[in-house]
C-alpha cells in the first residue's frame, strides 16, 4: 500500500485511475477530518452570541427570521422587535405567529424615516421600541431576541449608541441577540461576537421589477 501511495504522489489527477483517485480523495478528507477534529476540541466555550448582519445586500431580515426558525425547531422561545417594519405585513410574521407559546412579536417601527418624514415621530417610535427590547432581553424569558432593523435608529442617532451597547453586552449569558440593518455603528461591530456583511452584486429593483411576494414580504 505504501508503494501505491509513493507512486500515486508522482502522478497527476488526470493520470490517475479511478481506483488511485478514490484512493487519494479518501486520504485527503482523512487529514482534513483530523485537523478539523482537533480544532473543533479546543472550543469549549458555550455562550449567547451577539449576532449583528447589516451591508447594502438583501437578505438580513431574512437570516434572522431563519435563525428564528432554528430555534423553535430546537424548542426555543424567541422574542421579535421590528424597529422598521412594524407596519408592514408579511409572510414570515404568519408562519411566527402560529408558534404563540414559543415567540413573541412586537411590531413597534412606523415606516422608514423617508415614509414618515418627521423625525421626533421617529426618535419616540424608535426610543418606545428599544424600551421594549431591554424589557425582552432583561426578562429572561427567551433564549433569542431579534432586534430587527436596529441598525436605522442608531445610523441616524435616535438612539443612545452607548446605551444599547451597554445592554446588550451586559445580556444574560446565554442569551442570543440578533440586530439586523444596513450601516452598523462600528461600536457595535466591536461589540458582537459574530458579523455578516450581506454583500449586494445585483438586484431586480433596479431593473425595474417592484417588491415581489415571498421574495420580499
Amino acid at each position: 500500500m505504501t508503494n501505491e501511495r509513493e507512486k500515486m504522489k508522482t502522478k497527476s489527477k488526470s493520470e490517475m485511475s479511478e481506483e488511485e483517485l478514490d484512493l487519494h480523495h479518501a486520504k485527503k478528507m482523512a487529514k482534513k477530518k483530523a485537523a478539523r477534529d482537533k480544532i473543533i476540541a479546543t472550543k469549549t466555550t458555550e455562550k449567547g452570541l451577539l449576532i449583528v448582519h447589516t451591508g447594502k445586500g438583501k437578505g438580513k431580515s431574512t437570516a434572522a427570521v431563519g435563525l428564528a426558525v432554528r430555534a423553535i425547531g430546537n424548542g426555543m422561545r424567541v422574542g421579535i422587535v421590528q424597529f422598521v417594519k412594524g407596519v408592514w405585513e408579511t409572510g414570515e410574521r404568519h408562519i411566527l405567529e402560529a408558534f404563540p407559546e414559543q415567540v413573541v412579536i412586537k411590531a413597534m417601527g412606523e415606516g422608514f424615516s423617508w415614509d414618515t418624514q418627521d423625525r421626533k415621530r421617529d426618535i419616540l417610535a424608535a426610543e418606545q421600541a428599544w424600551a421594549t427590547s431591554k424589557n425582552m432581553i432583561e426578562s429572561g424569558n427567551f433564549e433569542m431576541v431579534i432586534l430587527d432593523e436596529l441598525n436605522i435608529p442608531l445610523r441616524y442617532d435616535n438612539l443612545d449608541i452607548n446605551d444599547v451597547v451597554r445592554t446588550l453586552t451586559a445580556k444574560p449569558k446565554m442569551l442570543h441577540v440578533v440586530v439586523t440593518g444596513r450601516n452598523a455603528r462600528d461600536e457595535l461591530l466591536d461589540a458582537a461576537d459574530l458579523v455578516t456583511e450581506m454583500t449586494m452584486i445585483k438586484h431586480p429593483f433596479r431593473s425595474g421589477v417592484k417588491a415581489q411576494k415571498g421574495i420580499e414580504f
